[in-house]
C-alpha cells in the first residue's frame, strides 16, 4: 500500500487511473447507446439481467453493465462521484490497487444484485427491496460504492459532501409520475427538474459557496455516507418505484468494507497514519 505523499515531486504528466476510468465510461456509454438505439434488444447483451445471469446466460454483462448508463444525467452524476471519491482513494492506495479493486467491487456488486433480486425479487415486496429479477441493471454506482466503503474504513471521520439536490429531484419526479401518471404537469415538471439536476451537478465545481449551496450539499463523515446514501432510498422504494439498484450499492459497499479491513490489518501503521492525517 502506498503512502499519501503530501509534497509530491515534479514529474511528467500522466493521466490518473480515475481519469482513465471516467474516459472509458464516457466512450463506452456513447458506443453502447448508439448500438442500443440501432437495435434495442442489444441491451440484453450489455446490461445485467438477474434472471438471465442465474441461468448462466450473458455472464460477461457483469463487466459490461458497469460501463453502461441509463442516460446522460446518470452518467454525469456517477462520473462526478467517481472523480472525487476515486481521485482521493487513488492517492491513498495507488493506481494498481484502485483499478483492480474498482473492477472487482463492480463485479461483486453485480453478483450480489443478481442473487438478491433473482432469489428474493420474485415477490412484490421482495422486488421493492431487492429489485425485480427481470429488470436490467446498469451503471458504475456499485463499483463507486466499493470505493466509498474502503474510505469509510480508512478515513472514517474525514468529511465529504453528499450532493442531495439531484437525488431529491429524481425522487420528486418519480413520486409525481407515480401519483399522477396522466397529469399534464409531468412534461413541464420533468423539464424543470432535469434542468435543475444538470445545473446543480455542475455547481459542484463552483468556487462560490452561494452557488454551491444550490446543489443542496450535506456534509458528513465517510463512515455515515453509505448509510445515508442507501437506507433512505430503500425506504422510499417501498412507496415509489425508483430506478436505483440498492442491492448493487449494498454489494459494492460490502466489498469496499471488506477490502478496507484487509488493508488495515495488512498495513496497520500506514492506515493508522492515514486515518490521523484525514481526521477533520
Amino acid at each position: 500500500m502506498q503512502g499519501y505523499n503530501l509534497f509530491p515531486n515534479k514529474k511528467k504528466f500522466s493521466l490518473s487511473v480515475t481519469a482513465i476510468l471516467i474516459i472509458i465510461n464516457i466512450i463506452t456509454f456513447i458506443v453502447f447507446s448508439i448500438l442500443v438505439s440501432l437495435n434495442s434488444s442489444l441491451i440484453n447483451y450489455i446490461g445485467l439481467r438477474p434472471d438471465n445471469f442465474l441461468k448462466g446466460k450473458y455472464l460477461w454483462t457483469l463487466l459490461t453493465s458497469m460501463f453502461m448508463h441509463a442516460n446522460l444525467t446518470h452518467l454525469i452524476f456517477n462520473m462526478i462521484s467517481l472523480f472525487f471519491v476515486g481521485t482521493f482513494l487513488e492517492k491513498l492506495i495507488g493506481k494498481r490497487r484502485l483499478i483492480w479493486f474498482y473492477l472487482a467491487s463492480g463485479i461483486f456488486a453485480g453478483i450480489v444484485f443478481s442473487l438478491l433480486s433473482g432469489f428474493f425479487g420474485i415477490s412484490v415486496w421482495g422486488a421493492k427491496l431487492f429489485g425485480d429479477s427481470s429488470v436490467i441493471g446498469i451503471g458504475a454506482s456499485g463499483a463507486i460504492f466499493g470505493l466509498i466503503g474502503v474510505l469509510a474504513v480508512l478515513t472514517p471521520r474525514n468529511k465529504i459532501s453528499l450532493i442531495a439536490g439531484p437525488l431529491i429531484a429524481i425522487i420528486l419526479e418519480y413520486f409525481v409520475s407515480s401519483a399522477f401518471p396522466n397529469s399534464a404537469i409531468l412534461i413541464p415538471l420533468g423539464i424543470v427538474l432535469n434542468i435543475y439536476i444538470f445545473a446543480s451537478i455542475f455547481t459542484v465545481f463552483s468556487f462560490n459557496p452561494k452557488i454551491y449551496r444550490f446543489s443542496v450539499p450535506i456534509q458528513m463523515p465517510f463512515w455515515i455516507l453509505p448509510l445515508v446514501a442507501i437506507v433512505p432510498l430503500v425506504v422510499i422504494g417501498f412507496f415509489v418505484e425508483l430506478p436505483i439498484g440498492n442491492s448493487a450499492h449494498f454489494g459494492g459497499l460490502l466489498a469496499g468494507l471488506a477490502y478496507g479491513v484487509y488493508l488495515k490489518r495488512k498495513f496497520p501503521r500506514k492506515t493508522k497514519m492515514i486515518s490521523k492525517i484525514f481526521t477533520r
